[in-house]
């Protein structure tokens, strides 16, 4: 699914009442009475107090829209119209009207903190005061409704965008920003719905298609992506029955120290999980019996030193290489991956150590192989690409790290997210749960798995980063977000792929 901008979404509008030959007036109730009946759909006309803080912008004039059909339908409303300015937009005013049309109570004027309503635990708040088209901070009486509002841990769903957030900047730290529970938000998502800064604002995200012309949408150019179920199917690709082991790529993985074998072990099963018909492991001594007990699937060859890696395995040939986890940084480490990278000409996959030796020495860098992947996390991020003032400013760093060396970037997070030059491709799988250790040694070895079997490596990036997402999903629906440990992730690993395939068969009926 594309991510748009504020201005290509007011482009699609105007387009879309040119050529269905509709007012603009009409394409907001097709868009708000969206809105209520998902409400609708979830109150299933439970008595609770419902209020509606509308702006006098067109944002203002959705919950007006709302608010009629709820009445209509028998809620208990309150509608309140923040007057934070004596301009009003013409769909306001039109529904403004209408409004009187199914109720005898006007909407309440608040013009100042005197007018200020009550607001309770049990209160149903919709927030239609901003959306999409703020482009300067709230401030004054408002921003202490806002404030307000955001105090009385009422539920709060935010109507195309939770009021004081931009589309395109991060708010200051104190800004006043409303705090929703739920977005519903009109056609495409908006970046900022997805980055760390600014995605608690969002609360749980559904994106409602409002019908702008599909030629319209099909056309534009977008160099950022929502990744979820539908996007991950169009980029598997299932097995052929007559196929063997080595259809499936012989992969890699190096790593592992003294205390630090368990991270390779997991990258290594979750290769093996993703579907590797061959994998290997190049590790110090100390890890060997580790290895061939936990995983004997796995093929082992050890490193001449016990505790440490000082170098790499001559004449091995294998489809993709993973370097990084659990090895450590010592100088002897450090050639090892020289060595390596003066040693293999393919894409290969940095992750967490391997990372750091990097930042450490970036004239390494130079030595990558084009299209190679990197999965760090935010702090080995930042000794790559350097400090950045707020997440805007974080994927323009690494966009052009990106370029430079021609590398795809895998930042983790919460929404993680694949940079590979100009696309940003925005991952929607995952949970609070898979933040537990070993985790990302994981997500490195569902990777390198999908580079062994000849997928583009930002295409494996991209499926693995979403069936790793998945696989935690899977894990938590069972064990409970507390109890999910990296182990689990990579033994589900198998259920998520099963989950597209069963999709893409279903697809094809």
């Amino acid at each position: 699914m594309k991510i748009l901008t504020a201005e290509q979404l007011s482009e699609g509008d105007k387009i879309t009442i040119e050529k269905q030959q509709i007012t603009s007036e009409e394409l907001m109730e097709r868009a708000a009475t969206l809105v209520f009946n998902e409400i609708n759909n979830r109150l299933q006309g439970a008595p609770i107090p419902i209020k509606i803080f509308c702006g006098i912008g067109n944002n203002g004039g959705d919950g007006l829209v709302i608010a009629r059909h709820l009445i209509q339908h028998g809620y208990h409303v309150t509608v309140y119209v923040v007057n934070y300015s004596d301009k009003r937009s013409d769909d306001f005013l039109a529904n403004y009207e209408k409004l009187k049309d199914v109720t005898n109570d006007w909407p309440q004027l608040i013009k100042n903190e005197d007018n200020f309503p009550e607001i309770n635990i049990g209160d149903f708040i919709i927030d239609a005061m901003f959306g999409i088209g703020l482009n300067r901070p709230i401030e004054g009486w408002v921003a202490n409704l806002v404030k307000l509002i955001n105090k009385s841990q009422a539920f709060i769903l935010a109507i195309d965008m939770p009021s004081g957030l931009f589309s395109d900047k991060i708010p200051a730290e104190d800004a006043a920003v409303i705090e929703a529970n739920f977005t519903l938000s009109f056609q495409a998502p908006k970046l900022v719905f997805f980055l760390p800064d600014t995605m608690d604002y969002v609360g749980d995200l559904q994106i409602l298609d409002i019908g702008l012309d599909k030629e319209f949408l099909g056309k534009l150019q977008s160099g950022n992506h929502l990744i979820g179920e539908e996007e991950a199917v169009s980029l598997y690709k299932p097995r052929k029955a007559n196929s063997h082991k080595g259809d499936y790529g012989h992969a890699l993985i190096v790593g592992g120290s003294y205390g630090k074998i368990g991270s390779v072990l997991l990258t290594a099963t979750a290769a093996l999980k993703t579907g590797s018909g061959l994998c290997s492991l190049y590790i110090p001594k100390c890890g060997y019996h580790a290895v061939q007990t936990g995983l004997p699937e796995a093929m082992v060859v050890t490193d001449v030193e016990d505790d440490l890696l000082s170098g790499y395995p001559e004449d091995f040939k294998a489809d993709v290489v993973c370097f990084g986890m659990g090895a450590g940084t010592a100088n002897k480490t450090r050639e090892a991956l020289k060595n390596m990278l003066n040693t293999v000409k393919t894409p290969v996959l940095i992750d967490a150590d391997g990372l750091n030796i990097l930042s450490e020495n970036k004239e390494l860098l130079d030595l990558l192989p084009e299209n190679s992947v990197l999965t760090p996390h935010p702090g080995e991020l930042k000794r790559l690409v350097g400090e950045w003032k707020d997440d805007f400013h974080k994927l323009e760093l690494v966009r052009s790290f990106s370029k430079k060396y021609k590398l795809i970037i895998v930042i983790k997070g919460a929404h993680t997210f694949v940079i590979d030059g100009n696309d940003i491709y925005v991952n929607n799988s995952g949970n609070p749960g898979m933040a537990t250790a070993g985790s990302g040694d994981v997500l490195s070895g569902v990777i390198t798995s999908f580079m062994g079997q000849s997928y583009e490596p930002v295409t494996a990036a991209v499926l693995g980063v979403f069936l790793h997402g998945r696989a935690g999903d899977i894990a938590a629906e069972n064990l409970g977000y507390e109890s999910v440990l990296a182990g689990d992730i990579a033994k589900n690993i198998g259920k998520a792929i099963q989950g597209l395939f069963s999709r893409k068969l279903k697809n094809s009926e």
